[in-house]
């Protein structure tokens, strides 16, 4: 018996990473009753965050750990987006950095011990089917043990899958084209003009291909309106490689700011410090 409890513990190592958390669920799916995590519990084997939650000991846990945790281990279909895969890319220089929240998009609902966890940030879950297409991420770019997908490959539905940790365990990540229109999708709510505006500032390298593709299969009038404004401010080069005629933009007034000013361009209400000098307000 003390053989085969070695056996099981070994077996143990192989399936699941030091740092990574799995459920109750897939330990037992994997042969590791009740009991047995109770035993490897009280022997520091794993560790349990949350109730019904548990990983091999190894530090703190981290954000990127849960969400690594969630689309490898526990196949969630979930990403990284708006804000934070932005800032994970290296697009918030001009921006004050602190990191209270994490924007996860996700086709399903996650399981609820993802905001139990005694970590910061905050975990702030959207729809990723909301205003785009559904996404089918293909098997390999979710394992942890397949080497065939480095840092920065390109996945359907302009995802990709970005490196992290010692181990370089892949994390999927909305690329810029994608995480700036899932930004803008939270105006004014959970976002500002101020950040939108300084977000485009840096995103002069912008691939026109993948934001056409974005903005032709975007289901929202907002978003588009919004890109628009804020690209017309900047006027990177890649502006003039995308097809307007071929984007929806809708029609009628948008009111995005109460007591803002219409800009006639665009038909959405913006701040008054954002309004082109023939706005009228409204």
């Amino acid at each position: 018996m003390a053989i085969r409890n070695r056996e099981k513990l070994n077996r143990l190592t192989q399936l699941l990473p030091e740092g990574l958390l799995v459920d109750a669920a897939w330990l037992e799916r994997h042969g590791y009753s009740r009991a047995l995590r109770s035993q490897y519990v009280t022997a520091g084997w794993l560790e349990q965050p949350v109730r019904g939650v548990f990983r091999r000991p190894r530090g703190e846990v981290s954000w990127e750990q849960v969400v690594i945790s969630l689309q490898t281990l526990l196949q969630y279909p979930v990403s990284v987006g708006g804000r934070t895969a932005l800032e994970f890319q290296g697009y918030a220089h001009y921006l004050p950095f602190q990191q209270l929240q994490v924007h996860l998009y996700s086709d399903v609902k996650l399981p609820g011990w993802v905001n139990k966890l005694p970590i910061e940030p905050e975990f702030v879950v959207h729809n990723r089917q909301r205003f785009l297409p559904a996404v089918e991420v293909p098997s390999w770019a979710t394992s942890l043990t397949d080497s065939s997908a480095g840092s920065g490959t390109p996945l359907p539905g302009a995802l990709r899958v970005s490196s992290w940790g010692h181990w370089s365990w892949p994390l999927i990540v909305s690329t810029p084209e994608r995480a700036y229109l899932e930004f803008l999708d939270e105006l004014p709510n959970r976002g500002t003009f101020h950040m939108a505006d300084t977000f485009m500032e840096g995103l002069g390298n912008l691939r026109p291909r993948y934001l056409q593709s974005l903005l032709e299969s975007t289901r929202s009038i907002k978003v588009k309106r919004l890109f628009f404004f804020f690209a017309d401010r900047e006027r990177h080069a890649w502006l003039k490689r995308i097809d307007r005629n071929r984007i929806n933009l809708g029609s009628g007034k948008r009111m995005l700011v109460k007591g803002g000013v219409l800009d006639q361009e665009y038909q959405i209400t913006v701040p008054t410090e954002f309004a082109r000098e023939e706005g009228n307000g409204i």
